[in-house]
């Protein structure tokens, strides 16, 4: 690594001196290094490298004859599927901007984030036409495409051009090539900029700390959309060289037959997901032998399924990552080996990333003290679109404050011990409770509410809602209602209801702390 200067100046950072320069390059990288090894797999199509550059290429040219131009904002709505890889690259081909949004959110969320990033171009799943806002609330909005004749849109294959259009467009490595959009403890999701530099180097820390390469095979389980399956898995196999097969949707028993039939060399996912391949009957039976590196990150990996991946398949190397949105994906990752004797630990630092431990006043604390975790590197977003007020609440010289209470010590493993930002984790999933309290206020037989977490031995958290109640309502109304305004995820599962008022302390403050007691007591009788 090498210190460089980055962002006008504002940001010292260490880099990797010997890089590529920007997402279009890992792609011509990769058809250099393996033209005729298979890229992609959904289903029953494959493309080898070298076709997955023809199709990149007369999409970008489709899209240029549309009108599309460098700068952009291309958004896509997409589940998992080959398209949206095609997508994302054919943007960067012509210097756009690609703009991943969930298939969970609803009309609202997503016309909130339409409008902000100002998308011009919106690749969207037939199935999902019933969610998208109405055309003349988003006059900026100027082509949409789906597929299989998809009323009111283009149709994505027959933009498909005959010429491919094999010129990249310039662009510098600082440049916004991904606009992610995350939470936000005030309920407005932020848009997180991903640089080209970001997201190569996350590729590199990826590549480097798992050794992969032209041999290795992923399946993406996760959403493409979520910057796991962007960046720990489309990108970082398109560095490498190597196979990426995309599940649609992710069931245990598929899953492993992928795994079986494509050698699955390498997995990242929530414990969650691991899990449920455990509960398989058939998983201690499966030939799994070609899986080497199984990475998790979004949630602590019980140490029962620790020791039960360990007895079943003893060549598996499993491996924690930590990371955000914010750090395009990983910020530490536990060195090969060490998952066993640092279990309570992420990890250690990425080889780019600085991480420091701060008490309230910003001030750095000792080895082993507890404090909020400042994260710093090449890979840590430049701040926020069109947000600067966010971007300078979040970000100090370079580092990005993740609101993760936690310590590292001595040898510099990461613990992760607390939130400090109000938020729980189902399944990997990142909930901010604000943005799940201000839907529910909205219903008019809500007077208060509040979210906690309510344990689940699969998913980690489940979203539970303490309520009172102006006047009498069911938990299938609030449901509902919550269900045509959130994503899926955040829609409370399970409720108490009550018309008396929620308890607070002497200063007014809801005492979460005694909802998440009364919640477990009335768990375990």
């Amino acid at each position: 690594m090498s210190p460089e200067t980055h962002f006008a100046g504002t940001r010292q950072v260490r880099c990797f001196p010997e890089r590529p320069r920007s997402l279009h390059a890992l792609l011509a990288n990769a058809v250099a290094r393996n033209p005729q090894g298979t890229a992609l797999v959904c289903e029953d199509t494959r493309l080898t490298y070298a076709a997955l550059d023809q199709q990149v290429g007369r999409l970008a040219a489709g899209w240029r004859a549309l009108g599309v131009q460098a700068g952009d904002r291309i958004a896509l709505l997409l589940s998992n599927r080959i398209e949206f890889v095609l997508s994302l690259l054919a943007a960067t081909r012509l210097g756009a901007i690609t703009v991943p949004l969930s298939i969970r959110e609803q009309t609202p969320g997503l016309h909130y984030m339409l409008e902000h990033c100002g998308a011009t171009l919106l690749v969207h799943d037939a199935a999902l036409h019933s969610v998208l806002p109405d055309a003349a609330s988003l006059p900026g909005l100027k082509w949409r495409v789906s597929f299989d004749g998809c009323a009111d849109a283009l149709d994505f294959h027959h933009l498909l051009a005959d010429v491919p259009l094999t010129q990249a467009a310039a662009v510098n490595e600082e440049d916004t090539v991904v606009i992610l959009y995350t939470s936000g403890t005030t309920g407005r999701p932020k848009g997180a900029m991903l640089s080209h530099m970001g997201v190569v180097h996350s590729c590199m820390h990826f590549q480097v700390g798992m050794g992969l390469g032209p041999q290795d095979c992923s399946i993406a389980a996760v959403p493409l959309s979520h910057v796991t399956g962007l960046v720990a898995l489309v990108t970082t196999l398109l560095h490498a060289a190597g196979k990426l097969v995309i599940l649609p949707t992710f069931k245990a028993p598929l899953f492993l037959d992928l795994a079986v039939r494509e050698r699955m060399t390498h997995s990242l996912m929530v414990p969650a997901m691991y899990n449920l391949c455990l509960l398989q009957d058939s998983f201690a039976t499966l030939d799994l032998s070609a899986w080497r590196v199984g990475a998790y990150g979004g949630a602590p990996m019980p140490v029962a399924s620790i020791e039960a991946l360990a007895a079943k398949l003893p060549q598996l190397v499993l491996m924690n990552c930590y990371g955000a949105t914010e750090t395009t994906s990983p910020a530490t990752m536990m060195p090969p080996g060490e998952t066993a004797t640092h279990n309570d630990t992420v990890g250690v630092p990425v080889p780019c990333a600085d991480m420091k431990v701060v008490d309230d006043d910003g001030r750095d604390l000792p080895a082993g003290e507890m404090g909020e975790i400042w994260i710093k590197g090449p890979m840590v977003v430049a701040g926020y679109w069109h947000n600067p007020e966010a971007t300078a609440q979040e970000f100090v010289d370079g580092y990005w404050k993740s609101g993760d209470m936690g310590s590292i010590d001595a040898d510099g493993y990461v613990r992760i011990l607390d939130r400090k930002k109000d938020m729980l984790n189902r399944g990997g999933y990142k909930i901010y409770c604000i943005e799940v309290e201000n839907t529910l206020y909205e219903h008019p037989a809500v007077a208060e509410c509040a979210i906690v977490a309510k344990p689940c031995p699969v998913l980690g958290e489940r979203v539970h809602a303490f309520i009172s109640l102006r006047h009498a309502v069911d938990e299938a109304e609030l449901s509902a209602f919550c269900s045509t305004r959130l994503s899926r995820e955040k829609v409370p599962e399970s409720f108490t209801l009550r018309d008396t008022p929620l308890p607070r302390n002497a200063n007014g403050k809801l005492m979460k702390r005694l909802m998440r007691d009364e919640l477990l007591a009335s768990l375990s009788s």
